[in-house]
């Protein structure tokens, strides 16, 4: 079959540790949604970023996430019992940074604390309040499903992310 010339100005390599840069690169070819998720720590309310979000069922209504067990606030999300995920909106690249520096950057958003102690940030594309429903190995990251207990949404363009880059979805023309 032809490749129309796309197969020869690939780069192909196996996996591991000396083709890392190469490997986290092919992923990031894989446009994706932002969120953040957030969870009642100890102190107060924790947030961070994550594109690794996907939907899992429809009945029952299950949703995944992976937390990179390097990050500094991986314990506050391995321990929740209960948590949210807010999809982002194109004009809300400035949540997205602030959670990817600071776990507290409430401040930089309007939020509310929700029913079950979780808080929950205002003026997101969509939002899904969950409960751990399991979790699995998943190497560098956890894999934790959520079983979805409530969730909202409003119309617009999604935040996306690919290739280390933030942007908006458009029509193809």
């Amino acid at each position: 079959m032809a490749d129309g010339g796309v197969h020869s100005t690939m780069e192909i390599f196996t996996p591991g540790p000396e083709t890392a840069r190469s490997f986290r690169d092919a992923l990031g070819q894989f446009a994706t949604g932002v969120t953040v998720i957030t969870c009642a720590g100890p102190d107060g309310p924790v947030g961070i970023t994550a594109n690794s979000f996907a939907s899992v069922s429809l009945d029952p209504p299950l949703v995944l996430w992976s937390p990179a067990r390097a990050s500094r606030r991986f314990p506050f999300f391995e321990a929740a019992e209960r948590y949210a995920i807010h999809v982002l909106g194109a004009e809300q690249a400035d949540v997205c940074q602030a959670f990817v520096r600071d776990g507290a950057a409430f401040e930089a958003v309007d939020w509310t604390m929700g029913d079950a102690g979780v808080p929950l940030i205002d003026g997101c594309l969509a939002r899904f309040e969950c409960r751990r429903e399991a979790v699995h190995e998943g190497g560098d990251h956890l894999i934790v499903v959520g079983r979805v207990l409530r969730a909202a949404w409003r119309p617009g363009a999604p935040l996306v992310f690919s290739a280390g880059a933030y942007g908006r979805f458009t029509d193809a023309a």
